[in-house]
């Protein structure tokens, strides 16, 4: 190895004999922050001892800020790094996984063409990405942009050698944390079936700083095998590995920290009917395609011949290997026109196998991890990814025999971001040499290694706005997205080159977004990302529809004011979904024009009297009109209905349902203003939530509130937190939703609640709004000042005149203000700039209206300006149910189940917006892709339909969390008790 001394003395040489060296260009690199969206992505491209070593030679490195990467901004910044917000002045950006269309740079630095890096996820002509790469390809109209100066597209993935093997990448990483998820998953389902194993302790990759010490604890895992053995009743432990890449190597080295004995594939039959086989080992074959794939007529593999001719190829393994493994850990590629390892036919066969060994009736055969994750792929029985958030599933293919079980699966497909430390260190390590030859070139250096710039060129996707080398065949995947955007999609297929993927226009479908407001910007961004969906965005301000549609080349804005039925009725029937966040009051008409052209609506509202009133005709015209599929309702429906379920498979007896759910400040964020309470919604929708009327049953007595009394007669703690205090207020009639959620006769509830959660003091104050006159719909009022809003309110609604001073109105108030809160609605009235006499300036008022208007749509203008969220500042979503069980008999004792999702929102959206926008989108995507079969007005009670919510949201970072713990004897202590206290001091109080 040449010592430094000696290559620090090459280096000043070489500087020396050319001039051009002497003051090389300054090349500025930016490591950028992965998707928001990706909260699993932890990996950096470059390590901060990487940085430091470029920093050295005179590079100038930019890092963006991000709290979630594996490495800390203060580390980079030490190694000589600066933070920037937008790597604007980076001249090569690396990342790992495909930039954002928002985040992405395209204009030159320094009259020079940038060079990205990442995994565009754009090579194998992935529809959904060509927004991305068109982005590289075509300059946009009006941003002076021209196309040889676009950027250089550089995919990891196709960084190879001369030979054709890959350089860099994840895939042994991805085969670690596979089997660590896998045998995790091994254990649950094994723990299901009353068997406790090994296993149960296999360290999930996420939970370690570094594979040390996963490995360190995975071998005590091995030493609890050798010592104890493995469960009699699943047989011998037999886990089957395909593949022959970094995957599978990965899965091979991991394994060998266990007892491990190999096998072969001849071996199986003898070995799981075996009563000698060693439970104190854990048998491993590693099944190669020549054992199980053969020519259809009867010839052996043949490697060369089944590249050449896949079509006269099948496969064995349902038969051969599927029915006598514990586990599979399938890390084989696959690519269309071949077979497949095992279809869904060749599932059912292999299960039915299974059964008649030993352990098969412990789920022998039925245990899958798919680090390939190919959906629909080598194994055609996946149907989807998993998160790390919830990395495996049960599925059943519609074609499996119901007779036979369900398989349990794993297929998260960021594997390596579980490993973020040691996959970074690897990466950064495999790209080093790349990216000191690209510095060079902009740096205008000589002595370019040429095979490294060979390969560079080879991965190449674009350069000069052009497709490069072998990827000028995504022309063909761009022209299908392009097609799809059209108003008339080409219908007829595209040719392709032997050896890339043969690709069919689908028929183009259309969503149709009524409403621009607070929540729609994650629908469009999710629906966007569909790129064979053409999204409409309708609002009455059109500046909005075109902020929301920019980002997405499937995504148009249209002026809309929805009163005009004639354009509102022509949208919607050349459309297939309809969204609707429009203030409920809409909702009947827009419902009445989708049943007359029979396209189906969804909406995050409640399910008004008059939309009721639509059901029948909306059956007749088999038209879906979805609504309550938002925060609350939605996500509270959808995770009750889940809960519910686990707790009736236990045979349980529910005996307290209690739901709250409330959109608030972020703690640090409530301070700001008398209410503690920012609008991340309608604040006209806020204020109309507290004239409802409310019934519910709590602890054996039945309550019915009416409008008056709402506010008054509240909850002054719930207790959901250990740290966050919180009143209620009941929600509406709570009583229907015994029948929703099929909870049984109302009388043998101990109580059925749902409620909304705010901080205390919030109530009290609005009660007092209420009373002034602020809540009020009539009469309309025309102010000459906001400082006149109180006086006029409260004259409207007593019909009585105010002498002009200030004291009479103080007067006034007083009379009809509770006792004790009139000091405090004045400060409060005082601070809004509502009253007059205001000692301090009144910032951030709202323009005065030039119409006439009810008392209460002005008090939301005030609110909306003055209540508003700042920039930094954050808001928060919490959704918590509380189920109260036990066994039938009376004497059981009772177990308090809950769930809970506490969110927080991002810098790009609000947890209102997340937790409303999402659910929204989640299920009209699912109802265009045809997949719910409802029909009428209803609301999300579909199985299939609030599973695909939940795992949406969890897949997200946004899912509910369950627990459980065990009452004493007969009752137990909930949250029933507290409750009825609150409610009952409230009354007295009152």
């Amino acid at each position: 190895m040449r010592s430094r001394p000696l290559v620090l003395a090459r280096r000043r040489l070489l500087c020396r004999s050319n001039h051009h060296l002497a003051n090389p260009k300054p090349v500025t690199i930016g490591i950028r922050r992965e998707d928001s969206e990706r909260i699993w992505e932890r990996r950096c491209p470059l390590t901060p001892d990487a940085v430091h070593e470029l920093v050295k030679d005179g590079v100038n490195v930019l890092v963006q800020d991000c709290s979630r990467r594996v490495y800390r901004s203060d580390e980079f910044v030490k190694a000589g790094a600066q933070i920037h917000p937008n790597l604007s002045p980076a001249h090569i950006i690396l990342g790992i996984k495909e930039t954002p269309l928002a985040e992405l740079l395209t204009t030159p630095v320094d009259g020079i063409p940038r060079t990205h890096l990442m995994f565009s996820h754009t090579i194998k002509g992935q529809l959904y990405n060509m927004p991305l790469l068109d982005r590289f390809l075509e300059a946009r109209p009006g941003s002076g942009e021209r196309k040889e100066l676009l950027p250089r597209l550089i995919d990891w993935e196709l960084l190879t050698d001369e030979k054709g093997k890959r350089t860099v990448g994840f895939g042994w990483f991805a085969g670690v944390a596979g089997v660590l998820e896998s045998l995790s998953m091994l254990a649950q389902f094994h723990l299901e079936l009353g068997i406790a194993s090994p296993f149960l302790y296999t360290p999930r990759p996420h939970m370690h700083p570094d594979l040390p010490s996963i490995r360190a604890s995975l071998s005590r895992v091995g030493e609890m095998i050798k010592e104890g053995g493995t469960p009699r009743e699943v047989g011998p432990i037999i886990i089957g590995v395909t593949g022959t890449g970094k995957v599978a190597q990965g899965m091979l080295d991991i394994l060998s920290d266990l007892p491990i004995e190999k096998v072969n594939v001849e071996d199986l039959p003898r070995l799981v009917g075996s009563p000698e086989a060693n439970l104190h080992k854990i048998y491993l074959v590693h099944a190669l395609p020549h054992e199980y794939f053969s020519g259809v007529d009867g010839r052996p593999y043949n490697r060369e011949d089944y590249y050449a001719n896949p079509h006269l190829y099948k496969s064995n393994f349902h038969v051969k290997v599927q029915p006598y493994l514990t586990l599979l850990l399938h890390g084989a590629g696959w690519a269309q026109g071949f077979p497949r390892v095992m279809t869904n036919e060749g599932l059912a066969t292999s299960l039915e196998i299974a059964r008649g060994l030993w352990g098969g009736e412990k789920g022998r055969g039925r245990c899958v991890g798919d680090v390939s994750c190919d959906v629909e792929g080598g194994l055609e029985f996946l149907p989807r990814h998993s998160t790390l958030s919830a990395p495996f599933f049960c599925t059943r293919p519609g074609s499996l025999p119901a007779h036979l079980p369900e398989v349990r699966m794993m297929a998260v497909d960021i594997l390596p971001s579980s490993l973020p430390l040691d996959a970074s260190r690897h990466f950064s390590q495999g790209i080093m040499s790349y990216l000191r030859t690209l510095i060079r070139g902009y740096r205008g250096e000589g002595g370019v290694d040429a095979e490294l710039e060979r390969a560079l060129d080879r991965a190449t996707v674009t350069r000069g706005g052009e497709l490069q080398g072998s990827n000028t065949w995504l022309k063909e995947p761009l022209g299908v997205w392009k097609d799809s955007l059209s108003a008339t999609p080409s219908s007829s297929n595209m040719g392709s080159t032997a050896g890339t993927p043969q690709l069919k226009p689908s028929p183009k479908k259309r969503v149709l977004l009524l409403g621009s407001g607070m929540v729609a910007g994650p629908v469009v961004e999710h629906i966007g990302k569909r790129g064979e969906v053409e999204l409409v965005v309708a609002s009455n301000i059109l500046a909005e529809a075109q902020n929301l549609a920019k980002r997405f080349g499937n995504a148009k804005p249209v002026s809309l004011d929805v009163a005009d039925l004639g354009k509102l009725g022509s949208l919607i029937e050349e459309t297939d979904v309809v969204i609707s966040l429009l203030p409920v009051t809409f909702h009947p008409t827009i419902a009445e024009q989708c049943i007359k052209h029979k396209k189906h609506m969804v909406t995050a509202s409640y399910i008004s009297p008059a939309m009721k009133q639509l059901h029948d005709s909306a059956l007749s015209s088999d038209t879906l009109i979805l609504n309550e599929i938002g925060l609350d309702p939605g996500i509270d429906h959808c995770s009750a209905f889940s809960l519910l379920g686990a707790i009736r498979s236990q045979g349980k007896q529910v005996r307290s349902f209690v739901s709250f759910c409330g959109g608030l400040p972020a703690p640090e964020c409530a301070e700001d203003g008398p209410l503690g309470y920012k609008f991340s919604w309608s604040p006209l929708g806020v204020l109309r939530a507290a004239k409802a009327s409310a019934r519910f049953k709590l602890n054996n007595r039945h309550y019915e509130i009416d409008e008056p009394n709402l506010l008054r007669h509240h909850f002054d703690r719930v207790p959901i937190s250990n740290v966050l205090q919180l009143e209620g207020i009941a929600n509406r009639d709570s009583i229907p939703y015994a029948d929703t959620y099929g909870l049984g006769k109302t009388e043998d509830l101990r109580s059925i609640l749902r409620g909304t959660l705010r901080y205390p003091g919030f109530c009290d104050l609005m009660q007092s709004f209420k009373e002034i006159g602020l809540l009020e719909f009539e009469p309309k009022l025309r102010l000459d000042s906001w400082s006149s809003l109180v006086r006029s309110a409260f004259e409207s609604r007593y019909n009585d005149r105010v002498k002009g001073d200030d004291a009479s109105l103080i007067s006034a108030l007083s009379n009809v203000l509770s006792t004790g809160s009139v000091e405090r609605a004045l400060e409060a009235l005082s601070w809004f700039g509502v009253i007059p006499g205001v000692t301090s300036p009144v910032v951030g008022m709202p323009l005065l209206p030039q119409r006439e208007m009810a008392p209460i749509e002005l008090f939301a203008t005030v609110l909306a300006h003055k209540q508003a969220y700042r920039p930094g500042e954050r808001d928060m979503v919490i959704l918590h149910h509380e189920i109260v069980a036990s066994a039938s008999t009376p004497a059981s004792p009772e177990d308090i189940h809950t769930s809970t999702l506490m969110a927080y929102g991002t810098p790009v959206h609000s947890a209102m917006a997340l937790t409303v926008g999402l659910p929204v989108a989640f299920a009209a995507l699912r109802v265009l892709d045809g997949k719910v079969a409802m029909r009428g007005v209803r609301g999300p009670e579909e199985e299939g339909l609030w599973r695909d919510v939940l795992q949406g949201m969890e897949e997200a970072g946004l899912g509910m969390r369950e627990s459980v713990r065990a009452g004493g004897s007969g009752r137990a202590m909930g949250m029933e008790g507290v409750l009825d206290a609150g409610l009952r001091r409230s009354m007295g109080a009152a």
